[in-house]
């Protein structure tokens, strides 16, 4: 199921113990498309401290109560690694984070989280090392690099271009729980044509300014504008999503990849 990303932003963080904190933004990845982090409030307890929370900690959500439960606990997130979450997260910040938890890193292969498509487990792979242990060595190789993660919050409100002009601004994403991937970009299309909400996904996008805080797509304004209208209120079926993709002739994201479900993968991490 997908949710909005405005809808998670505020959800509860609950740990093992009591509550950590709120989410206030997410970090993802722009070349995956993926969330990598929660940006999560500490407040008083911990002075409003902003930590960062894996999708590796996640069980299962209680969607009713907006909460996330994780299974790390206070003192674990109290002397978690520093991390300014209003600067850079570096690839050596993120090393530090991982091992702190015990985490694979997902840079250590070509899926959604590494050598799997959700939650890898920390296999051997064909140079006899581990995934982290590959991980590490491609991290010091790059360590100077972007590790290209950007907020959520901070592109909402980017200037959505066709190929062929303006058509309007983001409003928002759509997030899949399973993957924590960003399947859609919402895009506000007001200024042209009576408030009309579309979806586009962001393997659609063909350049990205974020200097000019701007977003391409290699698709025509008609097109954006015929495509099946958005209802932010309703939840969103794969029938919509199936008369999108064969909107824009598009091959759909489901039929790439296995099935999976991000709990499941979570628990195989603890045994």
């Amino acid at each position: 199921m997908l949710r909005s990303m405005q809808e998670l932003t505020s959800y509860t963080i609950g740990a093992t113990d009591e509550e950590i904190g709120h989410v206030t933004d997410f970090f993802f990845n722009d070349e995956s498309w993926v969330i990598r982090y929660l940006v999560v409030d500490t407040g008083s307890w911990l002075m409003s401290r902003k930590v960062l929370i894996s999708p590796f900690s996640l069980m299962h959500p209680d969607w009713l109560h907006k909460r996330l439960p994780v299974r790390i606990n206070r003192d674990q997130v109290k002397n978690s690694p520093h991390v300014d979450t209003e600067k850079p997260v570096s690839r050596e910040h993120e090393m530090s984070y991982s091992d702190y938890y015990g985490y694979p890193y997902y840079w250590g292969g070509s899926g959604l989280w590494g050598d799997g498509l959700y939650f890898p487990q920390m296999s051997p792979g064909g140079s006899g090392l581990t995934a982290n242990e590959v991980a590490k060595i491609a991290a010091a190789q790059h360590a100077k690099d972007d590790p290209h993660l950007r907020s959520c919050n901070a592109v909402v409100g980017y200037h959505v271009h066709a190929n062929d002009g303006d058509v309007g601004h983001v409003r928002g994403m759509l997030v899949d729980e399973d993957t924590w991937a960003l399947r859609y970009l919402v895009v506000d299309t007001s200024n042209w044509w009576g408030g009309h909400q579309v979806l586009v996904s962001p393997n659609w996008i063909d350049a990205i300014s974020w200097a000019d805080s701007k977003v391409s797509f290699n698709i025509n304004r008609q097109a954006i504008k015929s495509s099946p209208s958005f209802d932010s209120s309703a939840e969103l079926n794969r029938q919509h999503e199936l008369e999108l993709y064969q909107h824009y002739q598009r091959s759909a994201y489901w039929d790439k990849e296995p099935t999976g479900n991000t709990a499941k993968n979570h628990d195989k991490l603890d045994k």
